[in-house]
């Protein structure tokens, strides 16, 4: 622990800078205990505030730009990547949409203090069209805001934090190994909350192969697509109704309780197909199954899909 002090105090700099850089880019290394670290070599004089804030909002573009550019480039296929090799359950890209659709680039303000969200608010703004200058302004700010709350705690409660840090020291390797678990604790919960999450989500899917099938046969089920409306001008499946999360408590679907239905959405694990999946089997429908991949895995098959009267063609 005593040599984790003295890195900080020798290169506290690069490592703000690299820590920073690389939670930012998803990895599950949580920033904000090196920044609450380094608001005591504020209270120490070792460090300007200045500084070190510069380089935490500089490391901090220098991601976020990454996954905005991605976010421009691959549009929203880049949103569903990240939240796969993200610790966070999947339903971060639909509230990051929900929040970054309220309010617009304001949103990237407050993204960094909910974790997992950073980085996909960034893809977000980059595949909505976001100017890059508005993006950098927002995005600068709300890192600021974020590394400048860290700081002046760690400043703050400088006191405390010697004291615990102290004790650490004082344990030797008991306490470095004590912080190693803790990290360790960290990510496996974030893990078991992952697949937590999946788990009450599971049931049995059907296939784009199989779907397509029943619609060349003219036994088409119910169709419904569960994505948010500003999704839908992407294009549908032949014949789907369109039904929200929010809104499905209002649904009423004209069908015996054994009809087949099929839900789709544009989300990792067909996350919001499942969640209104369940609701429907709370309610006595029994064969419900979500689309196996959603939409994305459908257009990429070269299925048909309908399209808004002025663009309506087949792919």
């Amino acid at each position: 622990m005593s040599t984790l002090l003295e890195l900080l105090q020798q290169y506290g700099l690069l490592i703000i800078f690299a820590n920073v850089l690389l939670e930012q880019l998803g990895l599950p290394l949580p920033a904000y205990p090196t920044l609450l670290l380094s608001g005591v070599l504020i209270a120490n004089g070792q460090y300007s505030l200045g500084t070190l804030l510069a380089v935490a909002v500089i490391a901090a573009l220098i991601a976020d730009s990454i996954w905005y550019m991605a976010g421009r480039k691959y549009g929203k296929k880049v949103m569903g990547k990240l939240c796969k090799i993200s610790l966070s359950p999947d339903t971060c890209v639909r509230q990051t949409e929900s929040l970054y659709l309220k309010l617009g680039p304001p949103a990237l303000l407050v993204c960094k203090f909910i974790p997992g969200f950073a980085s996909i608010s960034s893809a977000l703004a980059g595949s909505s069209g976001t100017r890059y200058l508005v993006f950098v302004i927002m995005d600068g700010l709300g890192a600021a805001l974020w590394a400048g709350t860290a700081l002046w705690l760690g400043n703050l409660f400088s006191s405390a934090i010697d004291e615990l840090m102290s004790t650490l020291v004082q344990m030797g390797k008991w306490g470095t190994l004590l912080v190693l678990a803790l990290l360790a604790a960290f990510i496996a919960y974030k893990w078991w909350d992952r697949q937590r999450f999946i788990k009450s989500l599971r049931m049995a899917r059907i296939s784009i192969e199989e779907l397509n099938e029943m619609l060349d046969k003219g036994a088409a089920p119910v169709i419904l697509d569960t994505r948010a409306p500003h999704l839908v001008d992407d294009g549908w499946i032949p014949g789907a109704q369109f039904i929200t999360l929010e809104d499905v408590d209002n649904l009423v679907l004209d069908i015996d309780a054994d009809a087949p239905v099929v839900l789709y959405c544009s989300c990792p694990n067909e996350v919001t197909a499942a969640k209104v999946a369940k609701k429907l089997i709370n309610r006595g429908y029994r064969n419900i199954r979500p689309l196996s991949g959603g939409i994305d895995a459908w257009r990429d098959a070269g299925y048909i899909i309908s399209l808004p009267p002025a663009k309506d063609v087949n792919v």
